[in-house]
């Protein structure tokens, strides 16, 4: 599909320079703000300890899981438009729609405005942040060819690192009027409007003809390369292949928000941290979660996508299986590191992957519609997790089967091989 004229950059040649940093910068600016939607449990708990709302744990929760839920159908959305429109105008839309729907929920003033807050930051602010996180990965590997693992790292990296970026600033923020909690959503909405439409405005595609000097398309396992055919949504659809990058997509998902789940209860119940400490590792692992995008999406760049996925799930297998086992806090530390640094590489790395299976032309349609493999594995992990853990904590049962389940679903990266119309013969 042709990309209208204001989505290019007409004053620049079909080469490649340094000025394409520029949008990786206006990327992370744009997720900084939309991924402090990780942030929610500073609210969750102010908004059950507030005089005027006093919420139960399921009520507090339950914004952020509409919120979560609303993703995927803005992404859906957002990346059809943005094939079809171009990045600029899908992310400064998104973007607007994300604060808009914070800044209707620091209206709040009580549990009688609770159906506004689902509204405003379930519904409305998770529509925009779907559509808005689509953008940036797609965009960028059409700017990227030569670094596309690392370059998708980098983007979704950005929205993990928000939560680490906004939490203090959300708690500071509370702690100055702890009965009116939602008050903190007037000048972070104000923000993140800020952040994000300073960040879109820059949003643009290559100019047709675009190359990377020196670039020549790396073979993965399976044959693929940057050169081949570009699918279409319809046509992705209709491989096994987007099937099977979606189920690895969910597994893996699931395999590490299982932990993350029940990360302050299992580190208390199995190494002992006290409940401060249990906050604290929780804190510093959401680094972990940043940081593996980046890490796991640059190493796929290097020893092809489906070994990296086969990595990230084998550590999860292992780590998982032994965490019930690490009564010492040490070892619980490093072990859930490791889990979610491989929970943020498979964000990191399926961008990529979908890129060189289907092409980077539709990009945003065909990853866009894939990340329901976020929402089903973000379902499943935890559902497992606290139906096998129960009220007698039961912490091996669980983390065995679900780690057993991580490691079976290796096979799937062994089957998953690259369309053909995407295969080149170096024979």
């Amino acid at each position: 599909m042709a990309h209208t004229n204001e989505d290019v950059d007409p004053a620049r040649s079909g080469t490649a320079t340094g000025n394409r940093w520029l949008l990786v910068a206006a990327g992370l600016l744009l997720q900084f703000s939309i991924g402090a939607v990780y942030a929610w449990s500073v609210f969750g708990g102010a908004l059950e300890d507030a005089e005027p709302w006093q919420l139960s744990k399921v009520q507090a929760s339950l914004p952020f899981t509409v919120t979560i839920g609303m993703i995927f159908l803005g992404s859906f959305v957002g990346g059809r438009l943005q094939d079809a429109r171009g990045p600029r105008i899908v992310a400064l839309v998104g973007g607007v729609v994300y604060a808009a729907g914070i800044l209707l929920a620091s209206l709040t003033n009580g549990e009688e405005d609770y159906w506004l807050l689902i509204l405003g930051y379930g519904v409305i602010s998770g529509f925009g942040l779907g559509a808005a996180y689509i953008v940036p990965i797609a965009m960028l590997q059409k700017w990227f060819p030569d670094k596309k693992g690392l370059i998708t790292g980098l983007a979704v990296g950005g929205f993990g690192f928000g939560a680490v970026l906004t939490s203090p600033v959300a708690q500071w923020l509370i702690d100055r009027d702890p009965d009116d909690p939602t008050g903190a959503f007037l000048p972070l909405g104000l923000a993140y409007l800020l952040m994000s439409l300073v960040g879109a405005s820059v949003f643009r595609n290559p100019p047709t003809g675009y190359t990377v000097p020196g670039h020549e398309p790396v073979t993965d396992a399976g044959g693929v390369s940057g050169d081949g055919k570009d699918y279409t949504q319809g046509e992705a659809l209709r491989t096994p292949q987007w099937y099977l990058l979606t189920a690895i997509l969910a597994l893996s998902v699931s395999a590490g928000i299982s932990l993350i789940s029940q990360a302050k209860t299992s580190a208390t119940d199995i190494a002992g941290f006290s409940v401060g400490g249990a906050a604290a590792l929780v804190g510093v692992l959401a680094i972990f979660n940043g940081g593996g995008r980046i890490v796991w999406a640059a190493i796929s760049d290097y020893i092809g996508r489906m070994r990296t996925f086969a990595a990230i799930l084998v550590l999860q297998g292992v780590c998982l299986i032994l965490l019930p086992h690490a009564d010492n806090v040490a070892f619980f530390a490093v072990l859930a590191a490791i889990v979610y640094l491989c929970y943020g590489g498979t964000f990191g790395t399926m961008p990529a992957t979908a890129g060189d299976f289907f092409g980077v032309r539709n990009a945003g349609a065909i990853y866009g519609l894939m990340l329901i493999g976020w929402s089903v594995g973000g379902i499943i992990g935890p559902v497992i997790a606290s139906a096998l853990i129960g009220d007698d904590k039961a912490y091996t049962v669980a983390y065995t089967t679900i780690g057993v389940i991580a490691l079976a679903s290796v096979l799937l990266t062994v089957v998953t091989k690259v369309p053909a119309g995407r295969r080149v013969d170096h024979g």
